[in-house]
């Protein structure tokens, strides 16, 4: 009995900052409610609605999945379909996580004070709008809009997921349930390359649009019929009032100014350009002002008491590190063994599959580690290391290398990412003395792996253009359809086509050694990210798991 009073009157005291009759009132129902049955082994009993609900999670887990790698091994075949320039192909990936990441801290902050569920729907609706639009797109211009309405979803649906699991969870149990996660983006990174590799070789990419609408409706109907979470009590204009609209303003300003600019330096204009080089600058400054300005708002966007704690504030700079690598490596390992080894689409995915299976696999058994030893420390530690040898010894394949050598070697990078993947978020949550906070703890340290993703992505794309470009200089003049080449924003586009131009064998090594050394070298970059997200997680202290408190948006109890 004790330890079930002293779980609830935090969550009673955290709404006793809102002093209207009908929160004091919710707070002592709170109070008096009685504990959830237990079974005979002492676990919780879950009802129905929680079940499903958590499936609808893992749909919408299984949504992104997808989503975030159906792409890269098609956008070659997109890219000279419509004309593309390796520019263009590099935005329809990047506008997608440019978009995530500007919706995901406002969908966070948003939902932390209206509630969970107009935010969801939102993320459907966007969703299921850039999917039509991205599949009957005829132009890049409008492949690359319905991406960035396809991210506005896409957005909502990921870091709502974490938020809404850290609301119907406990602290104690959510290491088994963030397991459970990693079977759906299982499925999802497994089926991506393939499908993605399939459709562009066999049917046409625009299934990568219609694939996502009957799992969406589903997901949708899902959410309607069963999660139902406690709402906040306030009234409409007092939830308007609590919103933090200017930290909002300043983030997307902030955000979009700094993220363009590094994605386009180097390959579009110059980094010395005054183009790249004063929007990055206002950007930067933007988001200074932002980081001051976050103090003020009743509710912001980036609260300050979340990185009171180092343990904290170093599990969300891993994570940012963490996304720099793993959405990098899901773009460049497929376009690596079509641009090298001359893989069709569905080849470079099928060959991808040791890396996505234990990548995920690892994710659901690090978790499992965790919930039976209860810690984590040793396992960030080791998970940083695998990911930054891993990721390094990529560069040791080459024309000469056996498909045993390309499987093989994908295998410490994926048991050292995929961990990273359910591992980050446990020192998070453990540093929070406030059950309510781990929904939006939840939502924060997903936008800091998804800028990370931007930015990661970005900056591999001004590695690989620069050393393509000096690659292809060696070569001198070339001849006939690889003229195209001089301009660096081709390089991808013409991949599909390697294996097919009139060329001289021996020129044709050149090219692909051209590749191969521009692609490898941005595996080295992302080694080194990798070395300094090691280094970060040595400040992450061990905490205790052991909370079984429910946050203020736990599910309601049906009676």
């Amino acid at each position: 009995m004790e330890n079930s009073e002293k779980s609830v009157v935090p969550a009673a005291d955290a709404l006793l900052t809102d002093s209207s009759p009908s929160d004091l009132e919710h707070a002592n129902h709170n109070v008096n409610t009685p504990e959830p049955l237990v079974q005979d082994d002492g676990s919780r009993r879950k009802p129905l609605a929680f079940h499903m609900s958590f499936l609808t999670i893992n749909i919408m887990c299984f949504l992104v999945s997808i989503d975030a790698t159906i792409l890269a091994v098609a956008i070659p075949v997109i890219a000279h379909e419509l004309n593309g320039t390796t520019l263009e192909a590099f935005w329809a990936s990047i506008a997608f996580l440019l978009a995530v990441c500007v919706v995901q801290p406002i969908y966070t902050s948003v939902s932390n004070v209206i509630g969970r569920a107009m935010p969801l729907y939102s993320s459907f609706l966007f969703f299921i709008v850039g999917s039509v639009i991205f599949a009957v797109s005829r132009s890049m211009s409008v492949l690359i809009i319905g991406r960035v309405i396809q991210g506005f979803g896409a957005g909502g649906l990921d870091v709502l997921g974490e938020i809404i699991l850290a609301d119907i969870t406990t602290l104690k149990e959510r290491p088994k349930y963030i397991g459970y996660l990693s079977i759906p983006m299982l499925g999802g990174t497994i089926l991506g390359p393939i499908l993605g590799g399939a459709f562009s070789q066999f049917v046409t990419w625009r299934w990568i649009g219609w694939i996502n609408l009957p799992l969406s409706a589903l997901g949708l109907l899902l959410t309607v019929l069963f999660l139902s979470l406690k709402p906040i009590n306030l009234t409409f204009r007092e939830k308007m009032r609590r919103l933090d609209w200017g930290g909002m303003t300043l983030f997307t300003v902030g955000c979009t100014l700094f993220a363009s600019p590094v994605a386009w330096a180097g390959a579009m204009f110059p980094w010395s350009s005054y183009k790249t080089l004063i929007p990055l600058c206002l950007g930067a400054v933007v988001l200074v002002v932002f980081a001051w300005y976050e103090s003020r708002p009743i509710e912001p966007v980036f609260p300050y008491r979340i990185f009171k704690s180092l343990t904290a504030s170093m599990a969300l700079l891993t994570t940012f590190f963490h996304g720099m690598v793993t959405y990098s490596v899901v773009m460049y390992t497929p376009l690596f063994f079509q641009a090298v080894y001359l893989d069709s689409p569905l080849q470079s995915a099928v060959i991808c599959l040791p890396l996505c299976c234990i990548c995920a696999g690892f994710g659901l058994f690090s978790a499992i580690a965790v919930e039976i030893i209860r810690k984590y420390r040793l396992l960030i530690w080791t998970s940083w290391i695998l990911t930054a040898v891993g990721v390094g010894i990529f560069s040791l394949l080459d024309c000469s290398s056996t498909l045993a050598d390309k499987a093989s070697l994908q295998v410490p990078l994926a048991i050292g990412m995929g961990s990273l993947f359910a591992l980050l978020n446990l020192p998070l949550q453990a540093s929070l003395s406030n059950a309510d906070d781990m929904g939006l703890a939840a939502g924060i340290l997903v936008s800091f792996r998804l800028f990370g993703g931007l930015i990661g992505l970005a900056i591999c794309s001004t590695v690989f253009n620069n050393v393509f470009g000096s690659q292809i200089d060696l070569l001198g003049p070339l001849p006939g359809d690889l003229a195209i080449l001089n301009d660096v924003r081709e390089a991808v586009g013409l991949v599909p086509l390697l294996r097919d131009l009139n060329m001289t064998a021996e020129l044709l090594d050149k090219v692909i050694e051209a590749y191969r050394m521009s692609i490898s070298a941005v595996f080295w970059t992302l080694a080194g990210t990798a070395g300094v997200g090691f280094l970060l997680s040595l400040l992450i202290k061990e905490k205790s798991l052991e909370s079984e408190e429910l946050g203020k948006q736990q599910l309601e109890e049906k009676r």
